[in-house]
C-alpha cells in the first residue's frame, strides 16, 4: 500500500478569491507553526478511511517513528503495548462510535523497542448529518507523571509495610495480627478448616532486663523475633504481641501440627543459648507457651479464641514456666 503524506487542509471554507487564498494559506501555515512548535502532538483521523489526514511532526522525536509511516489507525493499535492494545484499541473505538470525547493512557511502544507513556485526548468531529466524520486529538508524552505516581505509591505501599511492622523487631506488629487474625478466622469459618494459634511469652523477662539492661533486653526481643520467623511458613503470621509476647498464628493448621510448630519454637529458642541468670527454670532465656485449635462457627468470635489462648499460656506460666500447654 503507497503511504499518503499527512497533510493539514484548512481552505476548504475560504473565499476562492486570490487575496483570500493568501490570506488563508498564511493563517494555514501561523496555525501550523503553533501546532508544531508545542510538545503536544496533534494529530487526525478520517473515521470514513480510518487513516491518518494529519500527524505532527514532534511523533519522530518522542517514538522514533518517522511522520509518514503513521498512515491508518492499524499503525497507531500496533504501536501501543500488547499488555494494554486490545483494552485501548476497543476502549477507544466504542467511544468514537458513541461519539464521545475520550482519553486514555498508554504505552507506545518506540521504534527502539521501548515504550513511552502517552496520554491521548480525543475529539469527536460530527458532520451535519450528526454522524462522525473525523477524531482530532493531541497525545501528550507523561512519562514524568508515571514515573512520580509509580514512585508515590511504592512510598505508599513501604509505608504501609511499615504500619503492620514492630519497630524493633521487624515482624508483624499487634495491628497487623489484628487484621489477619479477623481475615484468617472468616476464612476458616467459610471453609470449615482449623484455625490455630501459639502464644508465647519469655520467661522472667522482666528479671532479664533488671539484671542486663534494656539494650540486652531489645537484642533478645530480636534474637527470638528472628527464630520464630525462621519456623512460621508462608502463610502464617508471625508477630509481637506486645512487651515480650509473640504470636504466631497457623491458617489451616490442625492440633497436631499447631503442637509440633510449637515445640519447634521451644527448641529454637532455648537454642540461641541467650543466658538468663534471673530465671529459675533455666539457665537461658526460655518461653511458655499457650497452643489453641479451633474450627470456627457462626456464634463464635475471634477474641474469644484469642483469649482462650492467653488463658492455656497464663496456664503455662503458672504451672512453673519453661513449657508449653494446649486445650
Amino acid at each position: 500500500m503507497a503511504q499518503q503524506k499527512p497533510h493539514i487542509d484548512l481552505s476548504e471554507n475560504l473565499s476562492g478569491d486570490a487575496s483570500a487564498r493568501t490570506g488563508a494559506s498564511a493563517e494555514n501555515a501561523v496555525y501550523r507553526t503553533l501546532l508544531e512548535s508545542t510538545r503536544a502532538i496533534p494529530w487526525k483521523i478520517d473515521w470514513a478511511t480510518m487513516r491518518f489526514e494529519y500527524i505532527g511532526p514532534q511523533i519522530e522525536s518522542l517514538l522514533g517513528w518517522p511522520q509518514d509511516s503513521w498512515v491508518s489507525v492499524e499503525d497507531w493499535a500496533s504501536r501501543i503495548h500488547p499488555d494494554e492494545r486490545e483494552h485501548i484499541v476497543n476502549y477507544c473505538v466504542a467511544q468514537s462510535i458513541a461519539g464521545l470525547d475520550h482519553e486514555a493512557d498508554y504505552r507506545a511502544l518506540t521504534q527502539d523497542r521501548g515504550f513511552v507513556w502517552i496520554r491521548d485526548v480525543v475529539h469527536v468531529v460530527r458532520n451535519a448529518d450528526g454522524e462522525v466524520d473525523s477524531l482530532i486529538g493531541f497525545m501528550f508524552d507523561i512519562s514524568e507523571r508515571k514515573r512520580i505516581e509509580q514512585e508515590l505509591m511504592k512510598m505508599q505501599r513501604k509505608l504501609e509495610a511499615l504500619s503492620f511492622e514492630d519497630g524493633l523487631t521487624r515482624i508483624a506488629n499487634r495491628r497487623r495480627f489484628d487484621e489477619r487474625l479477623e481475615a484468617c478466622w472468616d476464612d476458616a469459618r467459610r471453609t470449615d478448616r482449623p484455625l490455630s494459634m501459639i502464644l508465647l511469652d519469655i520467661d522472667h523477662f522482666k528479671g532479664f532486663n533488671d539484671r542486663y539492661g534494656h539494650v540486652r533486653g531489645d537484642e533478645c526481643l530480636v534474637s527470638v523475633a528472628a527464630a520464630l520467623k525462621k519456623i512460621g511458613r508462608e502463610q502464617d503470621v508471625v508477630a509481637r504481641f506486645g512487651g515480650e509476647e509473640f504470636v504466631l498464628l497457623l491458617p489451616e493448621t490442625d492440633e497436631a501440627a499447631a503442637l509440633d510448630l510449637a515445640r519447634r519454637c521451644c527448641q529454637a529458642i532455648e537454642a540461641l543459648s541467650i543466658p538468663n541468670a534471673a530465671s529459675d527454670c533455666s539457665p537461658f532465656v526460655t518461653a511458655s507457651l499457650g497452643v489453641g485449635t479451633v474450627f470456627p462457627s457462626d456464634g463464635q468470635h475471634a477474641r474469644d479464641f484469642c483469649e482462650s489462648v492467653d488463658r492455656l499460656l497464663y496456664g503455662a506460666k503458672q504451672n512453673g514456666r519453661n513449657q508449653l500447654l494446649c486445650a
